[in-house]
């Protein structure tokens, strides 16, 4: 299979200094209602990468549940992969790419847990099945078959029929960046890339060369 002629020029949008918001929170909330609004196919879905203890990277796909003045934020199992990851490595990186567009986003920054209050309140707005697969997958372990999976379900809610809380290993997490790429595509790779970094509490913003 020879894929070297597989390529795409990109030609919808520009991007400029003088077009990006001073913050690039408020620059990213623009861009994703950008994509919702074009109906890019999962939107909120972003790449997140870790790093282990022994230096080994590892990504992804989650959905971002929440953008803030603060960061980015995402829920899962902390006894996940990712979760251990984060445990002994709070530095991550997160992309989002929605080719619709001919955009990415790029994030570096540092993971925190979310106070558990928080976790509750979005836990309980989770769909019930939501709710019971949180409790059912020991995520990221070795499973006998998707039958055993589903035999723990029901089990859980079966001991749960009507209220499910939250398991004490599943919660949030806010990304706090300190750089924030804005990549979008332009004709024969010429492409428009603006960059914030986090410089004594200010952001600064620059164009980098694609």
């Amino acid at each position: 299979m020879d894929l070297h002629n597989i390529r795409e020029d990109y030609s919808k949008q520009s991007l400029s200094k003088e077009d990006c918001a001073a913050d690039p929170l408020t620059q990213f909330e623009q861009w994703l209602q950008e994509a919702i609004k074009a109906q890019v196919n999962e939107p909120t879905a972003v790449n997140v990468a870790t790093v282990n203890e022994d230096s080994h990277p590892s990504s992804r796909i989650v959905l971002l549940k929440e953008v803030n003045a603060q960061g980015f934020v995402f829920f899962t199992n902390y006894h996940s992969r990712k979760g251990r990851a984060i445990g002994h490595q709070p530095f991550v990186a997160m992309t989002f790419f929605w080719p619709e567009l001919e955009r990415q986003v790029r994030i570096e920054g540092r993971a925190q847990k979310l106070p558990e209050a928080e976790s509750d309140t979005y836990f309980a707005s989770r769909p019930y099945t939501s709710r019971i697969g949180a409790w059912a997958s020991h995520q990221s372990e070795v499973i006998e078959s998707h039958k055993a999976l589903l035999a723990r379900a029901a089990l859980i809610a079966a001991k749960h029929p009507l209220n499910v809380p939250r398991p004490p290993h599943w919660g949030g997490y806010l990304v706090i960046p300190d750089r924030v790429e804005f990549w979008q595509g332009r004709p024969s790779r010429l492409h428009d890339r603006i960059c914030y970094q986090l410089q004594d509490n200010q952001w600064i913003k620059e164009r980098l060369s694609p």
